[in-house]
Formats: structure tokens, C-alpha cells, sequence
């Protein structure tokens, strides 16, 4: 746990906004699940869009993580830091020719989502070993857009169309290695996971999918952002996962693989956002405390409505006030928080964004050409790695490509 005066040390020393990531505590978070869920052929793959931070991939890396790559770009980062491709399960969805044949070359496992690329694999890609990512009809999240299962997403083979996948697979001598589901982010309910394993396990069958070395069953750990939020009872929730697992693979007279893709388990409460408070201005009803970051830099409230929790770093022991914590975006819904209970916010306090370890930084953007900020990640309390924040200038010459 970083204590208060690390994060003001650490805010002076490299200056805010600024990124800080316990990476012990994602390590922590990393064996939980090898604790939760006593299987011994259990594979966790980290989903690398939460957060694609390099030393912190560099520590997953070490310990033994897979990656879940969802785009080109993440497949050649996760290889370039040493990830072996047979760690590497690609996930994309909607992609292109070009894209697929040039994940195909690096020797990953593409994991693919719709008949209709399963159809062109066939075609260009006879006798590959792939997955398959069915849509495991069960609808669960922290937000209907982070929802990837049921009727309104996108992703997966449906259920029903089982059959028809395995007839297209067997056509092109495709190799069925294995099965994938993935129900949501920040699942909201334990027996989401253990019905979408059901409904994964219900179709795969040894008569239609005999080549099985796995089944992945996505991610979507809760973690807690609010302050009185509970925490999921992983422990029951893994000790059910471990026998509705070993029961299948009993029944498919076979012992697989079991693979979990966290992200936001791994990385969100890892991190934090350190911002400086530059203006307090009284609206009337409203007390603003705007600060030198904004909602390019941490998105999620914006855009998910989601709740982040907020500490006044310099001044804790203030007498309580509300506030509308803003941004310095040129929108009016440029807020962290609104109406928020805090500690009084003095000019030049800093406050700490906390939670703020997955989908902050890799959503991030240069909105209004105001770059990204640093990141340091710490390791046994110390400095592991600092990525400093680009000057003005250094972000315009990116975008003059000079």
C-alpha cells in the first residue's frame, strides 16, 4: 500500500498530473486468482487494453501471464517485451483481411468471433489450429456498454450456431484448440461466470469439438470503486468454478486447460491519478475545484458514468465540503466527480484519483493537444520505471511528424 506522503514525494519529484502504479499489488492480484481457483491447469491471461504499461507488463511477464491481445499492435508489444506467442490468445473482432493474416504469421492463437471469418480462415488458412469466442448469452457488467454477452453485442458465435461453426471448421480442416466466452466488465453478479461456463461447456462436446485443449472463460472481475462497495466472495465463487471445471473435463474424458483473461481485476486498483487543484470557484450552488487534468486522461466518468474514488493527499483532515472535482477540458462535463464530499479542497492541494490503474491511461487522449501524463510504477516501494509526461513541443512535433 502506497502511503499519502509517497504519492506527494513522488507528485513533487516528477510533477501532475502523474500516473502511479503499485505493481506489488498487481502482482498481488495476479496470484489471487491461482489462490481463488484451485486448479492446477489454470492459465491467466492479462488483458492488455486495461492498461499496456511496459514495466507493468514486464512483472506479468515474470511472474508467468499470458496476454489477451485485441489488436495488432498489442500481439507486437506483448512479443517485443518477451511474451512467447504461445502466451498470446488474439481476440479481435471486425478485423480486416490484412490484419488476421498478419496475426496468423506470428505463430499466436486467434480466437475467432463470427462465421463469416471463420468462413475466410477456412478458405486462407486450411488445416490452422484456432479458437472459437461464442457469445455465452448471458447479459452482465458495471455498464451496458462494457456488456459483451446476450442479444445487442457484437461479439461471438452464437449458441444456437454451433453446429454450423464446427461443419465450417471441419470443412477447411481447421483445428479446434479451443472455446471462448467472455460475459462483461466488472460483472456484477457471480452466477453470471459460472452460467456462461455452463452454457460454453453445454456446447463443447467431444462429437462436435474433439481436438479441445482449452476453454477460456474471459474476464470481467469486480473490483470495488466506491467506498462502502463490498467485495465478490472469489473464494466460493473459485472453489465452484474448480468442480463445474473438473466435472466437464471428466465428462469430455479429457484434462484441458482453464484460462481466465482479468484486466481490470489485475490492473484498476493498482493505480492512481495524481492531479494538482489550481481553481476554486464558488457557482452559486456549486463549488468547483478545478484541477491540471481532465477527462482525456481518465474517461471513465465521462464516458461510463463510473465512480472513482478521490483523496485530498494534502489536506485530509479539512473540514468536509461538496464539490464538482473538473478538468481543465474545454467541456462542461470535463468532471471527475460531482457533488462529492471532501475534505476542503485548498488551491495547490493535490488529490489522488484512486482506482485509476485500468482503462485511465490506455483510454487515454491528447483532446485539446494536452499530453498523456507520466506513469511511474514502484516496486518494493521503490521506482521501478518512470515514463515522463511529453513536453508541448515534443507532442506537436509527433503530430508535424518531425
Amino acid at each position: 500500500m502506497i502511503s499519502n506522503d509517497k504519492y506527494i514525494e513522488l507528485a513533487r519529484t516528477y510533477g501532475t498530473p502523474l500516473f502511479v502504479y503499485d505493481g506489488d499489488m498487481m502482482l498481488e492480484r495476479f496470484r489471487d486468482l491461482f489462490r481463488f481457483i484451485p486448479c492446477d491447469r489454470l492459465n491467466v491471461h492479462y488483458a492488455l487494453k486495461a492498461n499496456s504499461n511496459p514495466a507493468l507488463l514486464t512483472l506479468l511477464r515474470d511472474a508467468g501471464a499470458g496476454i489477451d491481445a485485441v489488436s495488432p499492435g498489442e500481439v507486437v508489444l506483448a512479443m517485443a517485451l518477451g511474451f512467447a506467442p504461445e502466451k498470446i490468445i488474439y481476440t479481435a473482432n471486425n478485423m480486416t483481411d490484412a490484419e488476421f493474416d498478419r496475426v496468423m504469421k506470428t505463430g499466436v492463437t486467434v480466437n475467432i468471433g463470427s462465421l463469416s471469418r471463420l468462413k475466410k480462415c477456412a478458405k486462407s488458412h486450411p488445416g490452422a489450429r484456432i479458437c472459437l469466442r461464442f457469445n455465452p448469452d448471458v447479459c452482465d457488467g458495471d455498464n451496458e456498454k462494457t456488456m459483451t454477452g446476450g442479444d445487442l453485442t457484437k461479439f461471438g458465435i452464437l449458441l444456437d450456431d454451433a453446429d454450423t461453426a464446427a461443419a465450417i471448421a471441419a470443412e477447411g480442416n481447421l483445428h479446434i484448440i479451443g472455446l471462448h466466452e467472455h460475459t462483461g466488465s466488472g460483472l456484477q453478479h457471480a452466477e453470471s461466470v459460472l452460467k456462461s461456463m455452463d452454457n460454453l461447456m453445454a456446447i463443447a462436446t467431444k462429437e462436435r469439438f474433439s481436438e479441445l485443449e482449452f476453454l477460456d472463460f474471459g474476464g470481467g472481475f469486480k473490483v470495488p470503486y466506491k467506498e462502502d462497495e463490498a467485495r465478490i466472495d472469489y473464494v466460493d465463487m473459485g472453489n465452484k468454478i474448480a468442480v463445474k471445471f473438473d466435472n466437464f473435463c471428466r465428462q469430455y474424458g479429457k484434462e484441458l486447460l482453464m484460462r481466465f483473461e482479468p484486466g481490470k481485476y489485475l490492473a484498476a486498483e493498482c493505480g492512481t491519478l495524481i492531479m494538482e487543484v489550481n481553481t476554486i470557484k464558488h457557482n452559486r450552488t456549486r463549488t468547483i475545484a478545478g484541477c491540471n487534468s481532465g477527462f482525456p486522461h481518465l474517461i471513465r466518468p465521462v464516458l461510463y458514468g463510473a465512480y472513482h474514488r478521490i483523496e485530498n493527499l494534502t489536506n485530509p483532515e479539512g473540514v468536509p465540503a461538496l464539490y464538482d472535482v473538473c478538468g481543465n477540458i474545454c467541456e462542461t462535463g470535463d468532471r471527475f466527480a460531482e457533488q462529492r464530499e471532501l475534505p476542503e479542497i485548498r488551491e495547490y492541494d493535490l488529490l489522488a484519483v484512486k482506482n485509476a490503474g485500468a482503462y485511465c491511461y490506455s483510454m487515454g487522449s491528447v483532446y485539446n493537444l494536452r499530453p498523456m501524463p507520466g506513469e511511474v510504477v514502484l516496486k518494493d516501494g521503490n521506482v521501478a520505471d518512470f515514463r515522463p509526461a511529453l513536453s508541448d513541443e515534443e507532442l506537436v512535433a509527433q503530430i508535424l511528424r518531425k
